[in-house]
């Protein structure tokens, strides 16, 4: 779908429902859904599904991020992800609700590319995922001056990358959202720029309440939550309204009056010789290791069934990365972890399977290395 065509008001004044496929992509029938706008998610773990979201819901999130963000109409926001994924729709919003510029970077990723095009447009605001400014960083691209506000989301940045963006001059601000929230839940706001760069806590956007569901994870209630959700049975879509006013995520977080820390996903903590390992943990360290020589969506950790453990955990690597780097890290980790967190020998998948947003499918790399 042509983003141009995104911001008019007839998109938006529309009602009937739509959804925003991937080029290529054959979209569910939507002969029997409400009118909504319709995002396919899985996540990194479940199975596919749509998420629909009301025209309101989104127009309200877009209005609560430029509010945070600082945007007018004399703003550029800058859409430098597929439109396809609400991250990608949140910008076009933006940019709608605000009255401001939008523009497209339609080449395929290049950092330097983008860095060009940003200057040559002017943008003032983006969202970027942490593998976009992972490339930047490691390129050691200095930010244009145009630039005011670099929303980070779609996985959680570390804070030497996040602060070595911001040396070279990349106003780089921490985002909490998902699909079903149509867009941002917490963001940090501009005040944030005079301080070294943390990736907590995160400010919560005004439209939002929430709280810690009884078992642990973030649940969610506001304007902008999603209204319901397709799933297929058999060769059916069928539509299944969203019952409860809350949605219990399956993020754990700890909030308190500054914002929220995120901890990891719920399904992500395994045990391993009786005691609880966190998965997303162990790969960040393991990144850290390599002194940005793989990116964190370069690795997955895997918790495979042991007789004697329970668990036992298999990093599984990016083989472009190359054995001699993934055998260095794997030494420098080994140096400095053990116990219930020591890493069986690597694997290296030749075709590692991500997500256009870069995020490791994590069930697919499961079942290929547990099949082998």
């Amino acid at each position: 779908m042509d983003a141009t065509l995104l911001t008019r008001d007839s998109f938006w004044d529309e009602k009937k429902p739509v959804a925003i496929a991937a080029p290529g992509k054959r979209p569910p029938v939507l002969t029997k859904a409400p009118p909504l706008v319709f995002f396919q998610t899985s996540g990194s773990m479940g199975k596919p599904r749509w998420v629909g979201l009301s025209r309101h819901a989104l127009e309200y999130s877009a209005m609560m991020v430029n509010a945070r963000l600082q945007v007018d109409e004399n703003s550029v926001w800058g859409l430098a992800l597929p439109l396809h994924h609400v991250g990608g729709m949140g910008v076009v919003a933006r940019a709608h609700e605000a009255g401001c510029g939008l523009e497209l970077f339609s080449q395929n990723w290049q950092e330097h590319n983008f860095v060009g095009w940003v200057e040559n447009h002017k943008v003032t605001h983006t969202s970027l995922v942490p593998t976009q400014l992972h490339d930047i960083v490691l390129g050691g691209l200095r930010a244009p001056n145009c630039l005011k506000a670099v929303v980070v989301g779609g996985g959680q940045l570390n804070e030497e990358t996040g602060e070595t963006a911001r040396g070279l001059g990349w106003p780089i601000l921490t985002s909490y959202g998902m699909t079903e929230a149509g867009s941002q839940i917490a963001t940090q706001g501009m005040e944030c720029l005079r301080q070294f760069y943390s990736n907590a806590p995160i400010e919560k956007l005004a439209h939002w309440e929430w709280r810690i569901a009884d078992n642990g994870c973030l649940a969610i209630k506001g304007e902008a939550l999603f209204d319901g959700i397709l799933t297929k049975k058999e060769d059916e879509w069928v539509y299944q309204q969203r019952e409860s006013d809350w949605f219990v995520t399956n993020d754990r977080a700890e909030l308190s009056d500054a914002g929220m820390t995120y901890l990891g996903r719920a399904d992500l903590r395994v045990k391993v010789l009786g005691e609880l390992v966190n998965l997303e943990q162990v790969e960040e360290r393991l990144a850290f290791f390599s002194f940005h020589r793989i990116r964190r969506d370069s690795v997955v950790v895997l918790a495979l069934p042991d007789a004697r453990a329970g668990n036992k955990l298999v990093p599984v690597f990016d083989a472009t990365l190359g054995m001699n780097v993934v055998q260095d890290v794997m030494r420098t980790y080994r140096n400095q972890i053990c116990g219930v967190e020591r890493l069986q020998e690597p694997v290296l998948l030749e075709d590692f399977p991500r997500t256009e947003l870069g995020k490791p499918k994590r069930a697919l790399i499961q079942n290929m290395v547990g099949a082998a």
